[in-house]
């Protein structure tokens, strides 16, 4: 695993999101340095997918603060975020199913585009150079994870495991300095798993990461620090052997085993 820096270069500090009377994260932390894979876990329910959400800037948190690179980016819209180097994967993939798996890619690129993203839809400005320059980042993307045969293919046709590979290739084509994982071993299995592993952690020489996952044996593996989170408040951070040896993090998960829902 990546040896951890000294500089931060995502911080939450004190964030608290409250739904009417429902607390669903209080007073939670995290630190993301740059070159490490943190992982996020907890039991179903525990605000992983909230905090999530705050991380990239889905929603707003009721208090807290969200700091990106010395900044104070709390409350900005996921757009801008992305556009600051902050990208992220979705449960749902989230991919275009009536657009080929190259312009799939190429959708995750446009951050990098010298005219923007209104160049891009205008067909004005640098449209023509930007076109060809991120569809050649695209090829590159895809060549890299290894799905280069799949670019004129319609997401829809393809098997889910690499189904999963276009969405991780859209996340990266546009080199983030961040990458936030939702949940990226779900339904893969074997050496879908292995391989995945081996992925996260040659991202990690590129960029952070930060994971959510439920699957522990990945997390242990390729994580450099753990945040755990138990009805919205943080019980636990440390280095995997540090969390697993944790009696805090063993009663989270075996007493709240009949829950439900996140």
């Amino acid at each position: 695993m990546t040896a951890i820096a000294t500089e931060d270069l995502l911080r939450a500090d004190g964030v608290t999101v409250r739904f009417g009377g429902l607390t669903a994260l209080d007073d939670v932390g995290l630190r993301v340095a740059p070159g490490t894979v943190v992982g996020l876990i907890g039991p179903n329910g525990a605000g992983k997918t909230t905090l999530f959400n705050v991380l990239s800037g889905v929603l707003r948190p009721t208090a807290g603060s969200l700091t990106w690179k010395g900044r104070t980016v709390s409350g900005q819209k996921s757009h801008r975020l992305a556009r600051a180097g902050i990208s992220r994967t979705f449960q749902g993939l989230n991919l275009f199913h009536k657009m080929t798996v190259l312009d799939n890619v190429v959708a995750g690129a446009d951050r990098l585009a010298r005219g923007g993203p209104l160049s891009l839809l205008t067909g004005f400005g640098h449209h023509h150079r930007d076109e060809a320059e991120l569809r050649d980042r695209a090829l590159a993307a895809l060549e890299r994870f290894g799905i280069a045969g799949t670019a004129h293919h319609y997401p829809s046709t393809l098997p889910y495991g690499i189904q999963k590979q276009v969405a991780l290739a859209r996340a990266c084509v546009g080199a983030p300095e961040l990458l936030l994982l939702d949940e990226p071993a779900s339904g893969l299995s074997g050496k879908q798993l292995d391989d995945l592993a081996a992925q996260i952690r040659g991202l990690s020489e590129d960029m952070a990461v930060v994971l959510v996952e439920h699957h522990m044996d990945l997390v242990m593996e390729v994580c450099d620090h753990i945040v755990v989170l138990n009805f919205g408040k943080v019980i636990s951070t440390g280095t995997p052997d540090e969390v697993r040896a944790d009696p805090a993090v063993m009663q989270a998960y075996l007493g709240t085993a009949e829950r439900s829902g996140r």
